[in-house]
């Protein structure tokens, strides 16, 4: 198909209206010829023989008249064997090869092939003669932890396309045809390694959708235990500057039981990225014992980047996922921040002259969320095998209101609320997750009944400590204060974790439900004690056993001395179980 061109007519910050001669579609690429440079842009907007492109790039120098053509392709990524490890930008240009190309300063207008251009090991697992389908294996090739499946393109029409021949094993490089395949119709089409898949389209190529019950093990008790995540769910970390948003993001990435971690900064301050660019390549990964990055792959763009791009990061990490849900492994994908998304949506509308919604954000803001969320899940593919997409994304209300448009877009479709507490983060508690604001609609590791008992506990613990804040302790019954110092311990002991520990930052499910229930059980005693000096002071050694016990390796003898200790010391207070409890037993 012949390009088609057409000229500016209008600037407006990123976004230029273009004039155009003959038929082209919405979310099409377009590219500003600008001198020697092509600036990349998408169809936002159709109206007559205008459109709106969304420029990619700073838009310094365009002028009216300047030429535009029109490639007849949407907005695409790149899928093949080389993705992981590789740090891109939001068009899946690979960052570390265009600095090694313009140096510190980034040129616009230069796209490189974000697919590596090396040799694999290439192993058939069809014949000629064959029948497949898009996204049926054609063979294998090693990707360094995984076996990277090759598949037929997504693209191609869902007809029983027939092998007409395919490549022996051996080695061959990742753009050179190593099948031909034939429809019924006799057309024939070539086929490399790689293929391109439109971002804003989901993959669909599945037997059927299931729903998420599995449990995603993030080591993090808080987590696990009051807060599930499931294999193919979604979850948001809201909270404000500086609670630990993207602190939790980074241990859950090294900690979650998924086979591939895809993190999209999408909008993220500059300075934060460059941590994770620095740490994540030496960062050990606790299932193997080698670097991390090897099974993570980096969408970058940072505030500093122009707003366009932020949405473009966001659609290619979540297709990324997809194409490797595709091999039947379990891919994490955290987006942060989801609100610098929708500033850059708010921006967009703005020059499109929309009808603002609340807080000027566009009137579609609920349903771009829900899109990006829905394409999360659990699938059983063809053969048989699952595969899943579980996503979490960090929200960053201004000032914490968890009651802006952004979050509450957010928590209308997602499984789990992990919410931030300026309160705890200032008292230093990690994570700062508040356990009364935040909920789960997932199964957990631990009982529900038993969580729901001791959630209680700190629900009451705050009531008495609000009220002792009016009236003393003094005005405080004995059995409330017990109640109180309750709620004290579990949130120092189970719901706080020293991520500097090497023992206590990521905990084992057979440890938390170990914990748990030895905790449950000191939950769930009525004491037999008089004197809240001593109520106090039996709290207080309780808290310091646990903590020390929290630091010991599970199964040690030193972890057993302190839990025979624990035993004691509770059991040497205690007068009975609380009835209540005890049916939970």
């Amino acid at each position: 198909m012949a390009n088609t061109s057409g000229s500016v007519i209008g600037v407006n910050g990123n976004m230029v209206s273009v004039e155009f001669e003959s038929a082209i579609s919405k979310n099409e690429v377009g590219y500003i010829h600008l001198g020697d440079i092509r600036l990349k842009g998408e169809v936002i907007r159709i109206n007559g023989n205008v459109a709106a492109l969304q420029v990619f790039e700073m838009t310094d120098g365009i002028s009216v008249g300047d030429r535009v053509e029109f490639s007849h392709e949407m907005l695409s990524v790149d899928l093949g064997p080389g993705l992981l490890q590789q740090i891109y930008d939001g068009l899946q240009n690979p960052l570390p090869d265009l600095a090694e190309k313009c140096g510190f300063f980034l040129q616009r207008g230069v796209y490189l092939d974000p697919i590596p251009n090396k040799d694999w090991e290439f192993t058939p697992l069809v014949k000629e003669g064959d029948i497949v389908r898009p996204a049926d294996t054609l063979g294998t090739v090693p990707e360094g932890l995984f076996v990277h499946q090759i598949m037929v393109p997504f693209s191609l029409e869902d007809v029983k396309w027939t092998v007409v021949s395919i490549k022996q094993k051996g080695t061959y490089n990742v753009r050179e045809n190593i099948a031909v395949i034939q429809d019924p119709k006799g057309n024939k089409k070539d086929l490399s390694m790689v293929f391109s898949w439109p971002v804003k389209k989901a993959i669909t190529l599945y037997e059927e959708r299931l729903r998420p019950t599995e449990p995603l093990v993030t080591k993090i008790r808080i987590v696990d235990t009051f807060l599930p995540v499931a294999k193919g769910g979604t979850y948001c970390t809201p909270g404000p500057f500086g609670a630990g948003k993207t602190v939790l993001q980074h241990m859950t990435s090294r900690n979650a039981d998924v086979d591939i971690v895809i993190i999209a900064a999408c909008g993220e301050r500059a300075g934060e990225v460059v941590e994770v660019l620095k740490e994540f390549p030496e960062l050990t990964d606790p299932k193997t014992g080698r670097s991390l990055m090897e099974r993570t792959i980096i969408i970058c763009n940072t505030s500093s980047m122009p707003v366009a791009s932020r949405e473009a990061s966001v659609y290619t990490a979540v297709t990324m996922a997809e194409y490797y849900r595709q091999m039947g492994l379990n891919v994490l994908l955290l987006a942060d921040s989801t609100s610098r998304w929708a500033q850059a949506m708010r921006e967009m509308s703005g020059r499109l002259e929309e009808i603002p919604g609340e807080e000027a954000f566009p009137a579609y803001l609920e349903s771009r969320i829900a899109d990006f969320y829905e394409r999360a899940g659990k699938v059983r593919l063809r053969d048989g095998r699952f595969g899943s997409v579980t996503i979490g994304g960090t929200v960053s209300p201004a000032g914490g209101n968890f009651e802006e448009p952004v979050t509450q877009a957010t928590l209308k479709v997602v499984g789990a609320f992990h919410g931030l507490s300026r309160e705890r983060s200032d008292a230093r508690k990690y994570p700062a997750i508040d356990p009364l604001g935040s909920w789960s609609k997932y199964p957990g590791i631990i009982n529900v009944k038993k969580v729901d008992y001791t959630k209680n506990l700190i629900f009451k613990g705050k009531e008495i400590n609000q009220m002792m804040k009016v009236v003393g302790e003094e005005g405080t019954s004995v059995a409330d204060y017990i109640t109180y110092q309750k709620g004290e311990l579990l949130d120092a002991v189970y719901l706080q974790q020293n991520s500097f520990d090497p023992i206590d930052t990521s905990v084992s499910v057979e440890r938390q439900i170990h914990t748990f229930d030895l905790l449950f059980k000191i939950l769930a005693s009525v004491y037999a004690i008089e004197d809240k000096k001593e109520v106090r002071l039996f709290f207080n050694q309780v808290r310091q056993k646990f903590l020390d016990w929290n630091n010991v390796e599970m199964n040690s003898e030193r972890f057993g001395q302190i839990e025979g200790e624990l035993v004691e010391l509770y059991s040497g207070k205690m007068a009975s179980y609380d009835p209540e409890a005890q049916k939970l037993m």
